[in-house]
């Protein structure tokens, strides 16, 4: 995504939303940014890093979900040689390359209570440790800090610590999702539509028909900006006529570009699949499940099982809008239990609360 797209629009939420991390942004304290996926929350650390004044120092990111959560520690505080398998020699951990600058920490309510207490421990005393060492190392970082979680439901449940949470919160940034930014849909889908054009090499930018804006409007826009701009650039390509505005007929955001390959697949023999076929009726308030397809075919129990429960899960987030608060209460889960079940089946960045 280009680097100023968070910064292009008019809706209050989103201005409200910039202006309080340019008023946060020469404090040296901690700040925690929430939002959904694809909302900017990256961009949002960005700038804070870029007015204030360690702007010249390192901007240090590390997304704590995509680390195994045996390599975080060391991820965060470095290690020394020997101090587990495969440590042949020492390493510094991102808090001391971003000595002077700026730590963003993406997905913080993944990390362990392990990595949390560590964490707490570098915020509070501004040192770090080795893993595999007892000196202290001090480091002068300032932290950044996003969630999609609810973290104060987490450690009010044991599964955060209140403690970190209080340290890292001094302000607190929350990025509207895309449908609650009223008017700012048209802007960007401009933007990314001439930006696409020009990449194209068109002469000039048609526009959207009335009826292409009015579409992107109505919907609900689950993966916020990120989705917006793929599905725009998309349409844009596809079109291939500048002299007409582009019209809603090349735009279908529910249409995915995979729509082939799945066509491909859907023509093959799959056991699996047929046995999952039929649970998109069960998470559409069906009384029962309907029988399994060819069960003779099965030769992985528990890879079907999976497929079930993840057909089940995929339905149920498209029925009730990807809200996966409703999401939770339709398949009589709770959030905690709902979030868990995304996570196992990959899914976790599909909507949110």
């Amino acid at each position: 995504m280009a680097r100023d797209t968070q910064f292009i629009g008019q809706s209050g939420a989103f201005l409200d939303a910039v202006e309080r991390a340019s008023r946060a942004a020469p404090m040296r304290r901690p700040v925690l940014v929430v939002g959904e996926r694809g909302t900017g929350k990256e961009l949002i650390a960005e700038r804070l890093h870029r007015l204030s004044a360690r702007w010249d120092e390192p901007l240090i990111v590390l997304n704590c979900a995509a680390m195994p959560e045996t390599l975080i520690e060391a991820e965060l505080f470095g290690h020394e040689a020997g101090a587990f398998t495969g440590a042949t020699r020492a390493r510094a951990g991102r808090f001391e390359e971003a000595h002077r600058g700026t730590l963003f920490l993406d997905e913080l309510g993944t990390l362990s209570m392990g990595a949390q207490e560590r964490l707490l421990r570098a915020v509070e005393y501004g040192e770090v440790c080795r893993i595999g060492s007892s000196r202290p190392i001090r480091v002068d970082v300032r932290i950044v800090a996003a969630t999609n979680e609810d973290l104060p439901r987490m450690a009010a449940e044991g599964r955060f610590r209140a403690d970190l949470l209080d340290r890292l919160s001094f302000e607190v940034i929350t990025l509207p999702p895309l449908r609650a930014r009223e008017g700012d849909v048209p802007v960007l889908a401009d933007h990314f539509g001439r930006r696409m054009a020009s990449e194209l090499e068109w002469g000039a930018w048609p526009g959207f028909t009335p009826a292409a804006m009015a579409a992107m409007e109505a919907y609900g826009w689950p993966g916020n900006l990120r989705e917006l701009r793929n599905v725009v650039e998309r349409a844009v390509y596809r079109w291939g006529a500048p002299a007409r505005p582009i019209a809603e007929v090349v735009f279908d955001p529910f249409e995915s570009p995979w729509k082939p390959v799945q066509s491909m697949r859907a023509a093959a023999p799959d056991p699996v699949r047929d046995m999952a076929a039929s649970v998109r009726d069960l998470a559409d308030g069906g009384a029962a499940m309907p029988a399994p397809g060819d069960v003779d075919a099965v030769t992985d129990l528990r890879a079907a099982v999976e497929a079930h429960e993840r057909a089940i899960l995929q339905a149920a987030l498209e029925r009730n809008r990807f809200n996966q608060r409703a999401t939770a209460k339709a398949l009589s889960l709770s959030y905690d239990q709902l979030r868990h079940a995304l996570r196992k089946h990959g899914l976790n960045d599909q909507g949110q609360g």
